[in-house]
């Protein structure tokens, strides 16, 4: 299994407007207990342009990502322009713009992680 290939491809997903949490990609990734290791994919493994990860932030909805990128605010910026209120204290309402993945998504995943050996 090739975790950063799972959490790239999965990310990809995040609907343009909609954020994810750390343990939301872990899930759908197949190991829920490795939230962590997303972050760390995002910020030392995966250096791709394609991959939204301004879209991604903690589970209290906190930009937790945002030194990961090469100006401390381009998270905040970004996820401004896609329409999604960042507050002062740098979060956003995830009751309102968090991705709600389905079932048929989940299962999508899993059998394209199969079917390319992930």
């Amino acid at each position: 299994m090739d975790f950063y290939k799972r959490v790239e491809y999965v990310c990809k997903q995040i609907p343009r407007g909609r954020a994810a949490t750390y343990g939301q990609i872990a899930l759908l990734c197949g190991m829920p207990s490795h939230s962590r290791q997303v972050g760390y994919a995002l910020n030392k493994k995966i250096k791709s342009p394609d991959i939204p990860a301004h879209r991604i932030v903690n589970h209290k909805g906190y930009l937790s990502g945002s030194a990961s990128f090469t100006y401390p605010d381009t998270q905040e910026s970004l996820l401004k322009k896609e329409g999604i209120p960042v507050t002062p204290e740098h979060t956003i309402d995830l009751k309102k713009y968090a991705w709600r993945h389905t079932l048929d998504d989940a299962i999508r995943f899993r059998t394209y992680f199969a079917a390319h050996n992930l």
